[in-house]
This record gives structure tokens, C-alpha cells and sequence, in this order.
């Protein structure tokens, strides 16, 4: 496998991260902005990358837009939003052919990094404020993306567990925004969450594909002067919120199976001693298809449709997730506790722990093969404190039985939600 590294600098607080790799004919460019979830600005911020990338200064239009990306060798503009922990990012990426692969007489990354800054920070304005025809247009896009959202029930029941676990911390916020806080925006008061966004957000710059990485980091200087926001040393805040009692949710709906979904805190984020010992335990638990869950939920039980869990590694956060007839609940919780309980008290196997490590580290390997997988790494290497991302796969090959029992009991059930079907005869789901 190629060695792909990373170099990592600081261009006037902007966080530049170069990866020049020969694996891929294409160059990724990624701009985020991170800042902290707000209740008050989330939806506001999850409209702002789609409305920049509908028009500019130079480029009054989405469809002008289109016709400079398709004369730029067909490269395509992707806006998204997500949430990593606490922290809300909003990220523009461009993928353009590599230049050995193309006869011109410029640098095409140049050309994209002058067209990102442009839709960043020149953007089409009226009256000194955004558009209104676009505020508006866009709007009625975030609703119909929250609908579509609400349509997804997976999705939908992952969304409803978090807003009830997390209730009355940042965490609850969903990324995309909340439909019943778009009537009241406008062109002014979204620009004024811009100018907040430009101001105070944390942006990073990643850059994946061939080039010459002097040169890239002269142009990335040359375009991007302005001065921006330093505070780099993302540190997770420790969660250490124990519920007394399990809470339990239940929403009913037009389905035609129950989605069962189990929130446990684990008290090991990317930043703690424990969360690779975590990360192996989760494997093990619900990660793949020879995992707990799969093989008792669903190939020994037959009581599941799917059956897997997942952890966030900037929360803390493990969920547990079973598709389930409505009459299955109780049988169902009964069984992941089960498990849960069992490789508490270590009832598993050195073959499992082995396997669980194996198949982790495939999956950064396999990471390597896509921008956004090395992306990722990258992140995840930055936010762990780690200098070099190889060292995530050093610290799970040395994970014993032993750690992964250690971090196993740390984990407590916090919130279990079952979103079952109208026609579903039970009036209250069982509290355990």
C-alpha cells in the first residue's frame, strides 16, 4: 500500500491539510467550517452553504456557477452539514480532474481554490444582504430536505433518540436545521449569522489528489489572506451524566416494522485513554455482521430485520438499532441487554477480540481509498491529538480482552425509543 501522510499547516489560522497521493486521478478540495451548535443559529447556518453556492459577485447565478464548474473540465461543487460532537460544520467540496491528466496551460486547483474563496466570500448580495429571491428559494429546499428527513424512518427514529437523550444540551440540535424555525428568517438576519459564521468558525482547507505541494501552498497563501479564527484545541468536554432511571420513548407512526433504538453513554470519546478499547468493544457488540447482535437478534432469534450498532466519537455515544415486528419489544430489549450484560462480565472470546481488531483496521485501510476517507482520518487523527493517523491502527492492534472488558462496564443505557405502527395495540411500552 502506498504511505500516504498528511502535512498539516497554519496559513493565518486558516488549517491547511495536504495530502499528495498519486492513488487517485481527481483532486478533492474540502473548505469546512466548524463552530459549536446553537440553538438560535443552527437553522439559519444550514441554509447559508446552499445559498453561496447560488450565486456570487462574478457569478450572479447557480446556473453560472454550473457553466464556469463544466468549462473547469466538468469539476463538481458539493455543499453539506453535519455534526461532529458539539460542533456544527458546514463544508464546500470541488473535485476537479488532476492537472498531469488534462493539457492546459493553468493550474486547475488554482482555478478552484479562486472559485471556492469567490462563493465564500463574494456572495451575490442585494441591499447589503443575501438575495431575498434565493433566502427564499432556499427556504423552501431546507424544508423540503427536513420532510424528506422525516420520511427516512431510520433516520427519523436515529434523530428523535438523540433530541431525547441529549434534551437541553447542543448535541439535541439536528445539523440540517428545525423546519419550524425557517418562517422566520430572512435575507438579514441569515446574512448576520454569515458574517457571525466568517468571524468565529474554525475553517480548515483539505487538499487530496496530485500536485506540487509548495506551489499548492503559495496559491492557498495568495487566495485565502484573510486573517481567520485560531482556536484549534478542540477539546470534547467530558460527559459524566448517569439517568437514574432508563427514559423511554415511544412515537407511533405509519410503519410497517418497529425501529428499536438503545442509547448508551460510554464515557469514552476519540480523546480518552479508553476509546479505542471502545471502539473494539463495539465491534464486538454490533459493529459487523458477526457481531452479537447480528448473530443473536437476527440469525439465532430470527426477531430482527436488521440488527448493528454505531458509537460518535466526539459524544460518547453508542446506539444500538434493531428493525423489529411491533410485538417483539420486550424480547428484543431483553436480548441486546443480554449481551451487553454477557461481555460485561467478559463473555467473550480472545478469537472475537482479535477479529473485531482486524476488521477495524481493514476498515482504515480501506479508508485510504477515497479522498473522503483520508479526509476522515485526518480529522479523526487531529481530534484525537494523534500526530500521525497510522498510530490509530498501533493503539487498536495492542487492545487486550482486558480493555475491552474495562471499557465495556463503563457503558450505561441512558434512553431506549421504539418507533412503533398505529395499528400497534400497546398503549405503553414497558419502562424497564
Amino acid at each position: 500500500m502506498e504511505n500516504i501522510s498528511i502535512n498539516s499547516s497554519n496559513h493565518n489560522g486558516l488549517q491547511l491539510h495536504l495530502c499528495n497521493t498519486l492513488k487517485f486521478k481527481t483532486v478533492s478540495i474540502t473548505l469546512t467550517m466548524k463552530i459549536p451548535l446553537h440553538r438560535e443559529l443552527t437553522t439559519a447556518r444550514a441554509l447559508i452553504p446552499y445559498i453561496l453556492i447560488s450565486g456570487s459577485r462574478n457569478y450572479s447565478s447557480r446556473r453560472l456557477i454550473k457553466q464556469k464548474l463544466d468549462e473547469m473540465y466538468g469539476a463538481t461543487l458539493t455543499p453539506d452539514v453535519y455534526k461532529k460532537g458539539d460542533s456544527h460544520i458546514i463544508s464546500l467540496n470541488i473535485e476537479i480532474p488532476a492537472d498531469q491528466y488534462i493539457n492546459t496551460s493553468y493550474s486547475l486547483i488554482e482555478k478552484s481554490l479562486s472559485l471556492l474563496h469567490e462563493i465564500v466570500y463574494n456572495p451575490a448580495l442585494e441591499n447589503g444582504v443575501f438575495q431575498s429571491s434565493i433566502v427564499e428559494q432556499e427556504k423552501r429546499s431546507l424544508e423540503q430536505r427536513i420532510n424528506s428527513n422525516y420520511n427516512e424512518k431510520m433516520h427519523y427514529s436515529n434523530n428523535r433518540l438523540i433530541e431525547e437523550m441529549f434534551k437541553g444540551e447542543q448535541y439535541e440540535l439536528p445539523a440540517a436545521g428545525r423546519k419550524e424555525d425557517i418562517d422566520d428568517l430572512n435575507a438579514i438576519s441569515i446574512y448576520q449569522v454569515y458574517e457571525d459564521l466568517l468571524q468565529n468558525a474554525v475553517f480548515s482547507l483539505f487538499i487530496i489528489g496530485s500536485f506540487n505541494e509548495e506551489n499548492v501552498k503559495f496559491i492557498v497563501q495568495d487566495i485565502f489572506c484573510e486573517q481567520f479564527h485560531k482556536n484549534y484545541n478542540i477539546i470534547i468536554p467530558e460527559d459524566r451524566k448517569v439517568r437514574k432511571k432508563v427514559k423511554v420513548i415511544q412515537d407511533k407512526m405509519d410503519v410497517k416494522h418497529g425501529n428499536l433504538l438503545l442509547g448508551y453513554r460510554t464515557f469514552a470519546t476519540i480523546q480518552d485513554k479508553d476509546y479505542e478499547s471502545t471502539r473494539v468493544a463495539n465491534a464486538i457488540f454490533g459493529r459487523f455482521p458477526f457481531s452479537k447482535l447480528f448473530t443473536q437478534l437476527r440469525e439465532k432469534e430470527s426477531l430482527a430485520y436488521f440488527a448493528f450498532s454505531q458509537i460518535e466519537s466526539n459524544k460518547g455515544l453508542m446506539i444500538a438499532m434493531a428493525g423489529i415486528d411491533f410485538g417483539n419489544y420486550e424480547r428484543a430489549v431483553n436480548l441486546i441487554r443480554e449481551q451487553e450484560y454477557a461481555m460485561k462480565k467478559g463473555d467473550f472470546t480472545e478469537d472475537e477480540v482479535e477479529q473485531a481488531k482486524a476488521m477495524l483496521i481493514h476498515l482504515f485501510l480501506e479508508a485510504y481509498d477515497t479522498p473522503l476517507g483520508i479526509m476522515d482520518l485526518t480529522v479523526q487523527a487531529i481530534d484525537s491529538g494523534l500526530s500521525n493517523i497510522n498510530n490509530q491502527i498501533k493503539r487498536i492492534s495492542k487492545i487486550s480482552k482486558n480493555d475491552v472488558i474495562r471499557a465495556v462496564n463503563k457503558w450505561e443505557l441512558d434512553t431506549i425509543y421504539f418507533l412503533s405502527g398505529k395499528e400497534d395495540d400497546k398503549s405503553e411500552i414497558n419502562p424497564f
